[in-house]
């Protein structure tokens, strides 16, 4: 969690020097892309932790993820204020449709995995049954003799 924080810190004070520099947004999107990253990765990490059998830190998180709800804010200031007219609102809803591709990917990716152990099993299987067989006729030819 720690990795994610101080990463999600390393982008947003890029992105600030960059506005105090007196440079647009733009030429900080990989910055921002970083940010935005380390955020997702933050609050994936904190779910994962949330459903294992060895918990969480709480506070630590909860504490984390203030710092980055109040970086966002001050990103959502930046973009109102040195950005275009509704430039806010247009990432808000870029961020949701790169949250649901990433979902989708997510699950597809899990489905694929799936399918692979599936075969894995069924070739297992058929090796089981086909060394079975062929034992069963040697063991035939060796009682014949």
């Amino acid at each position: 969690m720690l990795a994610e924080l101080a990463a999600a810190n390393a982008a947003f004070s890029i992105i600030k020097q960059t506005v105090l520099n007196g440079k647009d947004l733009l030429s900080a999107g990989s910055a921002i892309s970083d940010f935005v990253n380390a955020k997702e990765d933050l609050r994936q990490n904190g779910e994962k932790k949330k459903n294992s059998v060895f918990g969480s830190n709480d506070l630590e998180e909860f504490l984390a993820l203030e710092q980055l709800k109040q970086q966002e804010d001050e990103l959502r200031q930046m973009m109102q204020w040195y950005g275009r007219a509704n430039l806010w609102n247009d990432w808000q809803r870029f961020q949701a449709e790169a949250r649901k591709e990433r979902q989708r990917q997510q699950q597809e990716a899990l489905k694929k995995r799936q399918e692979r152990l599936e075969l894995i099993q069924l070739l297992i299987a058929l090796g089981v049954v086909l060394v079975g067989v062929v034992a069963l006729i040697w063991w035939a030819v060796w009682l014949r003799g």
